[in-house]
């Protein structure tokens, strides 16, 4: 058996403005949407991601993950530079003693985007 991807689905009350943020400020085209499923699909080159308003089987207060979602590309600075002062940042731009250049920001639901790439 071989595992081909992991797309990972992000729950939020609010899939429209999910869906803004996404495609304003990081590319993000909305591939998929569905009204009846509370449910949309959007990726950027390798990167996608699933938005959905939690179904009945899932206990959903406010949109909540203990950790982050961590995009490598290959212009740290350029993104850096659209995103910084449009975003809400969790921290600057840095070089990590792990060999990567990276910062961290918040999507509109609270989750924590990391965007790195690696030191040459």
């Amino acid at each position: 058996m071989t595992f081909k991807s992991l797309v990972p689905m992000l729950y939020t009350e609010q899939i429209e403005e999910t869906i803004a943020f996404y495609t304003t400020h990081l590319g993000f085209t909305c591939g998929e949407k569905n009204d009846d499923w509370n449910w949309a699909a959007i990726h950027r080159d390798e990167v996608e991601f699933m938005l959905a308003k939690p179904n009945a089987h899932i206990s959903f207060t406010k949109p909540q993950f203990t950790g982050s979602f961590y995009i490598k590309v290959d212009d740290v600075d350029a993104l850096w530079h659209q995103l910084k002062d449009k975003v809400t940042l969790c921290y600057p731009i840095e070089n990590f003693e792990w060999n990567m250049r990276e910062f961290a920001i918040y999507d509109n639901n609270g989750y924590v985007i990391q965007i790195g790439e690696e030191l040459s």
